[in-house]
């Protein structure tokens, strides 16, 4: 009953709010898809670490459709790779007014980094206004879990002592007396690894630094700010501990304390990068970072764009012809960028056909050089895309053009623009033509890239074109959510998709005052 009357409320408080283009009282009122709809489009704009710009997305999501944002957790919690909106969906939830999203969020929360909870927390107090008791509590039972379990504390307290303090500090729990040793009073007991930690500071000799670092697993940012020489026997010491995605995230560290240069250890980074590529926990997008603050050999180079590669295909299936059209006209190098990070990911997880088109007044095929049977990888459009430079005018409708005398068909099409086109064909008459000619109706997808016009979406939807629109003003670290809305048949499919994933409930053992 709570969810039908919820439902009930929120349809008629949708109307065009969450539209983001054009005037919402000039246009027909949206319907629930189509509020859904606008709301999951909206998060592909994410700005790295910036949660300040992305708490009204949530705000307002949260408001005009409750219901569909509690799904959009679960769903985002299981599938999103942006840290930033996880630990915003956890905020904006557990001090909304309905229990069910509170409980919600409680257990959403307990799957946070330590670091993590304590900006939940500052975001709850700062930016919302509030912090619910249950909430607290929430906190509360996070911290009591990993006192119980000291190895787990004890890594956290490594990595995030002033966050785990903070959050103690803020909401004036009463830490074990283990916590209290290690965090505030500084004496940590003698089993603990920041015990090992002023061992490690005292040490004389490099393989009694390393042996310590080793049987304490002490992390690789630690060490480095503990001691003043990384030598090649420390090195090894602090690869061997390293995760996969640690030692990615670290690469441009590692090779400036010579780890590169060193035939022993540069094997060790080879093993740990041959274990990313199946390794769920790394991230899509960070080995390219890596790769452009390293300066990195040609070999590691390679190594890390097919952790790339591999980790893309992992993600989903597109089972839909797709095409994607790049902007090259002037002042479209951000666009270009872009489109090729997107036919990287695209190829590398799609069953159909795959046409990428670049285009100024002119359009032309690219195709990615790959051998039989093989996919192209993101490595192979990177070379495909290094000699497209922006210049010239602008025709959206010369790509699909050239694709109705090729006859490709294809049921959706991607287009990374500024969506201002100047010289025909204009892209609703190359659809009209498209669709007489191959009995096609693709669906029109545009990544906003610098800027947006409300004519070319007018022209588009006065056709009757399913139209779709990304505004892309985040990092690429959001590139690979797109592979999740292509992959679904339509708009209707993915937020069934959306909704069938539930909030957790709170264990029946877990008191709820705690």
């Amino acid at each position: 009953m709570f969810f039908d009357c919820l439902l009930e409320k929120n349809l008629h408080m949708a109307l065009a709010a969450l539209c983001p283009y054009g005037d919402a009282m000039t246009q027909k009122p949206p319907d629930e898809l189509d509020v859904r709809v606008s709301i999951l489009n909206s998060f592909l704009t994410t700005p790295h670490r910036k949660i300040e710009e992305l708490a009204p997305l949530h705000t307002s999501a949260l408001e005009h459709d409750p219901l569909f944002y509690s799904h959009l957790a679960a769903w985002y919690f299981a599938k999103g790779e942006v840290r930033d909106h996880k630990l915003l969906f956890v905020a904006h939830l557990a001090t909304c007014e309905y229990p069910e999203f509170r409980e919600g969020a409680w257990m959403l929360l307990q799957k946070l980094a330590p670091y993590e909870v304590s900006r939940a927390l500052d975001h709850t107090k700062k930016v919302i206004g509030k912090t619910p008791r249950s909430f607290k509590g929430a906190i509360a039972h996070y911290l009591q879990t990993r006192e119980e379990n000291p190895r787990q504390f004890d890594g956290a307290a490594l990595r995030a002592r002033n966050d785990l303090k903070h959050l103690y500090a803020s909401l004036r729990i009463k830490p074990g007396p283990r916590a209290q040793a290690i965090l505030f009073d500084e004496q940590p007991p003698v089993d603990s690894p920041l015990f090992a930690l002023k061992k490690l500071a005292r040490a004389s000799t490099s393989e009694e630094q390393a042996r310590i670092i080793m049987d304490n697993k002490i992390p690789y940012t630690t060490v480095v700010g503990a001691l003043k020489q990384i030598t090649p026997v420390i090195l090894v010491a602090l690869i061997s501990s390293m995760s996969p995605q640690e030692v990615i995230n670290n690469m441009a560290s590692l090779k400036k304390r010579g780890a590169m240069d060193h035939p022993e250890v540069k094997s060790l980074i080879d093993e740990k990068l041959q274990a990313a590529k199946t390794d769920q926990r790394v991230s899509t997008m960070k080995a390219k970072k890596a790769i452009q603050s390293a300066q990195l050999d040609a070999e590691t180079e390679r190594t890390l764009t097919e952790v790339m590669d591999q980790r893309v295909a992992a993600k989903v299936e597109i089972k839909r012809p797709t095409a994607l059209f790049v902007d090259k006209s002037s002042s479209m190098s951000d666009a270009i960028t872009v489109a090729k990070q997107l036919a990287g990911l695209i190829s590398a997880v799609t069953t159909a056909d795959f046409f990428v088109y670049a285009f100024d007044s002119a359009a032309f095929e690219i195709k990615a050089p790959v051998t039989t049977n093989k996919r192209a990888t993101l490595s192979d459009w990177e070379k495909s895309f290094q000699f497209i430079k922006a210049s010239g005018t602008t025709s959206i409708g010369v790509a699909l053009a050239q694709m109705t005398k090729k006859k490709q068909y294809v049921e959706q099409i991607l287009i990374v623009t500024d969506e201002g086109e100047n010289c025909a064909p204009y892209l609703g008459d190359a659809w009209v033509a498209y669709r007489d000619a191959l009995k096609a109706t693709p669906a029109v997808i545009t990544v906003q890239v610098g800027g947006t016009y409300e004519h070319f979406a007018k022209s588009l939807q006065d056709r009757g074109i399913e139209l779709t629109r990304y505004r892309f003003d985040g990092d690429y670290y959001s590139l690979p959510n797109v592979l999740e809305l292509l992959a679904q048949p339509s708009r209707a499919e993915l937020v069934e998709l959306v909704m069938s994933y539930e909030l957790p409930r709170r264990p029946v053992l877990v008191p709820h005052g705690a």
